[in-house]
């Protein structure tokens, strides 16, 4: 029960819909050892003396018992209902709360269908478990009291000669739990695993039509369809193996009570109404025993289920804000950044930067040129505190980012990055996604200064588009722009545009970037890019090759020395070489430059 008692935060603010639910069952089980001494007066009292005068009266009790005991049960589902309901209620915000508080570190390495399982499939068994299973197991637990507490009453040699086999089927019973518990664990894993593959293939199934990998696919969903086939035959081969076990220790117990109440009645020793009443009692007491497997089936799959929600709630939070964070005050902040010594590397794997010196006062223009995997974005994550560095340290005005608030530093922030995400929302909604109170002027001027207003207006619904899921129906360029559009609406201190050009055509990048010049103006910016077009206006060029800062400088000063600045303009600009250019020749070099 450890895991239930970690839960506890999230069931027991509603105690009282549980007490009220394992209140109304006791009453409903109590109510029904009724119906046993019903029939002991109705043989003993009505029908042997042939006083059947009482029986009107007593078919009257009956119909009161049963009315009252469907009432209390009616209240027992109604307020286990409630219970579970609101107790996942608060645990499903709680773990999207999480997920919302979790650091890149983790993403970079979780499933997003394993964590779509835990939100539905998991939390589901939670609620059938918390709203119903425990007051079941409880309501098992009080039967066996209360019936065995009558049987003695009637006769505790008989009670205790028919009960002879009760600890063998409860000995049977906690063998199962611990046999189905790991069997269960296993068919959530493969669960996670089988809905990870439909969502990868639904994703991705541009990709699998444009290879015609369909075949693939299907295979691999076979494979792990099979493997959950496996998980839940090997989970019904424990059913199979105890649950005829345990009908056989339930069954013997009714045969031990037919011959020894039997011999009791015939010797005169047991009425015959009293073994009718002991023979509704055995299984009054059996019944639960009986389907004790069951709870336990329903307790074991809710504690794997915990076992992984509570997996996800105690995830370590690798970036989070300080005790007592400094706010950062958007009035007064200036954006000038900078990077100290700064070394970082990926959990498991060679620094991804080292060394890393960058002075950007507020209104500079810096940008960063490099060959895939040099570290580029690395730099714009650490600077944005996506992750924590290692050694060094990155300010913002002067103050270490890690003692600033991560949501306030982030908010003078406007990333625009390669991969374009999109909401399936309206234009309007993902353009103004980043503040709150934005107004219609606002979201026409940030898409009109990204050069996305013409396109957006030629579409049938304009603002009021609805884009579909991560932006399927618009282009490539034309997603791009709308990003673009909503990281200027913020009108951040820091700008970051990682390759935010790099799916529009060359006429209109340069007209988006006639546009950032308006934006740029004494905000710091940070330009990934591959393209020299891109970022030969910046005011310093930060050359990286495998983590280390190899090149700095102007455009022109850069271009005026050998290195892989100028290789890489020779590859772009191959009609016009500099290959062969004298650098000690400064007409030479002013006039090719400009």
């Amino acid at each position: 029960m450890d895991v239930f008692r970690q839960l506890k935060r999230f069931y027991w603010v509603e105690r009282r819909y549980l007490l009220s639910s394992i209140i109304c069952l006791m009453f409903a089980t109590a109510l029904g050892l009724v119906y046993p001494n019903l029939l002991r007066y109705l043989i003993d009292d009505v029908i042997k003396p042939k006083d059947f005068d009482k029986v009107p009266m007593l078919a009257l009790s009956v119909v009161g018992v049963v009315t009252l005991k469907g009432f209390m049960q009616f209240l027992h589902g109604f307020f286990g209902g409630r219970l579970g309901n609101r107790v996942v209620f608060r645990m499903r915000n709680a773990c999207y709360d999480k997920l919302q508080t979790l650091s890149f570190q983790y993403y970079d390495k979780a499933k997003t269908g394993d964590l779509m399982s835990r939100l539905t499939a998991d939390l589901e068994a939670i609620r059938q478990f918390i709203g119903f299973g425990f007051a079941q197991i409880l309501n098992v637990a009080l039967m066996i009291l209360f019936g065995g507490a009558m049987m003695m009453s009637i006769d505790w040699k008989l009670t205790l000669i028919t009960l002879v086999t009760i600890p063998f089927l409860a000995f049977t019973a906690i063998r199962f739990e611990k046999r189905i518990h790991p069997a269960f664990r296993e068919m959530r894993k493969a669960m996670s695993n089988l809905t990870t593959a439909v969502q990868e293939n639904i994703t991705g199934v541009r990709t699998v039509k444009s290879f015609a990998r369909e075949p693939h696919e299907v295979d691999k969903f076979s494979k792990r369809n099979e493997q959950y086939k496996a998980n839940q035959i090997g989970a019904s081969s424990i059913w199979a193996k105890f649950f005829p076990s345990m009908e056989l220790l339930a069954n013997l117990s009714v045969v031990i009570l037919l011959v020894a109440g039997g011999t009791m009645v015939i010797r005169g020793s047991l009425t015959l109404g009293e073994l009718v009443a002991f023979f509704s009692l055995i299984w009054y007491i059996i019944g639960p025993m009986w389907g004790i497997g069951f709870h336990i089936n329903n307790y074991t799959q809710s504690k794997a289920s915990g076992e992984r929600i509570m997996e996800l709630l105690n995830t370590h939070i690798h970036v989070q804000s300080i005790e007592n964070a400094v706010e950062v005050d958007k009035e007064v902040v200036r954006g000038h950044v900078r990077f100290e010594n700064v070394t970082f590397n990926y959990p498991d794997k060679t620094p991804a930067v080292t060394n890393i010196n960058i002075d950007a006062p507020a209104g500079k223009v810096v940008g960063l040129l490099g060959a895939t995997g040099s570290g580029k974005s690395t730099i714009i994550q650490l600077m944005m505190r996506a992750y924590n560095v290692k050694t060094g340290r990155i300010t913002l005005d002067g103050i270490d980012i890690q003692n600033l608030d991560v949501q306030s530093l982030r908010s003078q922030i406007a990333p625009v990055f390669q991969e374009t995400f999109l909401f399936s929302a309206s234009i309007r909604t993902n353009i103004a996604y980043g503040e709150k109170n934005v107004t219609d002027e606002q979201i026409i001027r940030a898409a009109k200064l990204a050069k996305a207003h013409d396109f957006i207006m030629e579409l049938p619904l304009g603002y009021e588009t609805i884009v579909g899921e991560r932006g399927m129906g618009l282009s490539g360029g034309q997603k791009q722009r709308i990003a673009i559009a909503r990281a200027l609406i913020r009108n951040p201190r820091i700008l970051i545009l990682d390759d935010a050009t790099s799916a529009v055509d060359m006429e209109t990048e340069h007209e988006i970037q006639a546009g950032f010049k308006e934006l740029m103006a004494g905000r710091t910016t940070f330009i990934i890019a591959h393209r020299i077009s891109s970022l030969r206006h910046a005011d310093e060029i930060i050359v990286l090759d495998n983590g280390h800062i190899v090149q700095r400088g102007t455009h022109n000063e850069l271009i005026a020395e050998h290195g892989p600045y100028r290789d890489t303009y020779n590859i772009q600009y191959a009609d016009r070489p500099l290959a062969n250019l004298d650098s000690s020749v400064p007409e030479r070099k002013r006039s090719v430059v400009q």
